[in-house]
C-alpha cells in the first residue's frame, strides 16, 4: 500500500491498481487477491469468514443502537473514535457468549456473565476526557434509588481544561435491553458549577426509576463550558466532553 501523489486523487481500479481512501487519505495498492462474494457464500473454506462476518454485523448493529442511547451525554460533540472503541468492546463481549456456536454469538449473552458486565461498566469510553481523572472523588451509588453521591467534593480538585469556566454534570440511568435493543433513559436534573462553587457533597437522583426493561446502567457525564459576557458556551473538543458507566 502506498500514498497517492498528484493534484487529483483517484478512486477505483486502473491498470491493475486499486485507488481508494483510507482514513481520509488517498492510497493505492495492487488489485486482486481479495475474496468474491460468491466464494464467501458457498465455499467450505470460507466458513470462518462467514462466521466472522455474521458476528461483526451483529456487533456493529449493537454499537449503533447503544451509541445512540448514550448520545444525550455527548450531543453536539463529535467523538471521533467512539465507534471503533465500542466495536472492540462489543467484540470482546460477544466472545464471552458460551451458549451460541461460533458465527451466532451475541453481545447479550456475554453481558450476562460477571466478567462481561464488569467489562461494560469499566470500559474507558472517553479517554481524552476521563471522568475519574477530572473528578478525583469518591462515588457512592445507591442500588435501590440509583442516587449517585459524590462525597468530599472540592471544586479546586476538578481538572478544568484550558478556557473552561464551568462544568456541567449530567447523570442518568440507562435501562438497556441488549436482546431487543431497546432502551429508556431516566435523567437527574443537571448540575452546573463554576470554579468558585463551595459545595462539598453532590447528590444526583433520577426523577423517575427504571422499569425493568433491561440492564440498568448508571451513566455520569461531564461537559465543560466557557462564560462569555454572561452566556455559557459549550466547549466541543475531544477533551471537554466525557462520560463513564457504573
Amino acid at each position: 500500500m502506498a500514498k497517492q501523489k498528484g493534484i487529483i486523487p483517484l478512486a477505483g481500479t486502473l491498470g491493475g491498481l486499486n485507488f481508494y481512501y483510507l482514513n481520509g487519505k488517498p492510497v493505492v495498492r495492487q488489485a486482486g487477491g481479495g475474496f468474491n462474494s460468491k466464494a464467501i457464500k458457498t465455499k467450505d473454506s470460507m466458513q470462518r469468514v462467514r462466521e466472522n462476518g455474521n458476528e461483526f454485523g451483529h456487533c456493529s448493529h449493537v454499537n449503533k443502537v447503544f451509541k445512540h442511547a448514550l448520545s444525550p451525554f455527548y450531543m453536539g460533540c463529535k467523538l471521533t473514535y467512539l465507534h471503533s472503541r465500542l466495536m472492540r468492546l462489543f467484540t470482546q463481549l460477544k466472545d464471552l457468549d458460551l451458549i451460541n456456536k461460533r458465527g451466532q454469538r451475541v453481545v447479550a449473552e456475554g453481558i450476562k456473565t460477571f466478567e462481561g458486565l464488569q467489562l461494560l461498566k469499566q470500559f474507558q469510553y472517553t479517554p481524552e476526557c476521563e471522568v475519574q481523572r477530572i473528578l478525583p472523588f469518591n462515588f457512592i451509588l445507591d442500588a435501590h434509588t440509583f442516587t449517585l453521591t459524590i462525597s468530599e467534593f472540592d471544586i479546586k480538585h476538578v481538572g478544568f481544561v484550558a478556557g473552561a469556566t464551568h462544568v456541567k454534570l449530567s447523570y442518568g440511568v440507562l435501562d438497556f435491553n441488549f436482546n431487543a435493543l431497546v432502551s429508556q433513559l431516566f435523567m437527574a436534573p443537571p448540575l452546573i458549577l463554576d470554579k468558585e462553587a463551595s459545595i462539598t457533597s453532590i447528590l444526583l437522583t433520577p426523577q423517575s426509576l427504571p422499569t425493568g426493561l433491561g440492564i440498568p446502567l448508571c451513566v455520569l457525564g461531564l461537559r465543560f463550558y466557557q462564560n462569555v459576557d454572561g452566556t455559557l458556551y459549550e466547549l466541543c473538543a475531544q477533551n471537554t466532553v466525557g462520560f463513564r458507566l457504573f
